[in-house]
């Protein structure tokens, strides 16, 4: 990604999300527009948020979609594929941007995989609340999975068939990894 603008403050950032027709992150006074998607990568996030929709109604956690920023306490503003909070959700900016999601996910595309491998987890890991973060790769099956040990240890577990199921102990529940895939058609060619 590649600044648009360089040194405003968190505020001007915030004026100009509320103005802009597309979404931009923000770190150390940088604004950074986000790209826009393939087919796999926008089917991949409908169905995760989707597939976590279903299986937490009514119940006490709650997902959101691409639309809600969360902001970390290193100081990044960003937009994930997906994101749920349990109990109640904790806002600010005028009940745009969440505080306390536990569970984030991420789909990967080849211009954004290592970033959200690497310094977009490390801004991840300092959102205290935070217990999972998945990582959905748009171009083969392959679920990377986070889950939070303790305050400075992750363990990975890494998912590659559509069979194999998933377990997110800070939502209470399980996903078959197809369910992220539904509807993707690539999948079977090589």
């Amino acid at each position: 990604m590649q600044a648009i603008k360089t040194l405003i403050s968190r505020e001007d950032y915030l004026k100009l999300e509320e103005t802009s027709t597309e979404k931009h992150e923000f770190y150390q006074g940088q604004v950074f527009a986000m790209a826009g998607g393939t087919f796999q990568h926008a089917r991949i996030g409908l169905n995760a948020t989707t597939g976590l929709a279903v299986r937490l109604r009514g119940k006490p956690c709650q997902p959101m979609n691409s639309d809600m920023r969360i902001t970390t306490p290193s100081g990044l503003n960003t937009y994930p594929d997906a994101s749920v909070y349990c109990g109640q959700p904790e806002l600010i900016d005028h009940h745009k941007t969440l505080l306390n999601p536990v569970l984030i996910v991420e789909v990967l595309s080849p211009s954004t995989r290592s970033y959200d491998r690497g310094d977009k987890f490390h801004h991840y890991r300092s959102i205290p609340s935070l217990r999972d973060y998945l990582l959905i790769d748009s171009e083969t099956i392959l679920v990377e999975h986070y889950q939070r040990m303790g305050i400075y240890e992750w363990n990975l577990h890494e998912y590659r068939q559509l069979t194999d199921i998933l377990n997110l102990d800070s939502i209470k529940e399980s996903l078959v990894v197809s369910v992220f895939y539904e509807g993707v058609e690539w999948l079977g060619a090589s």
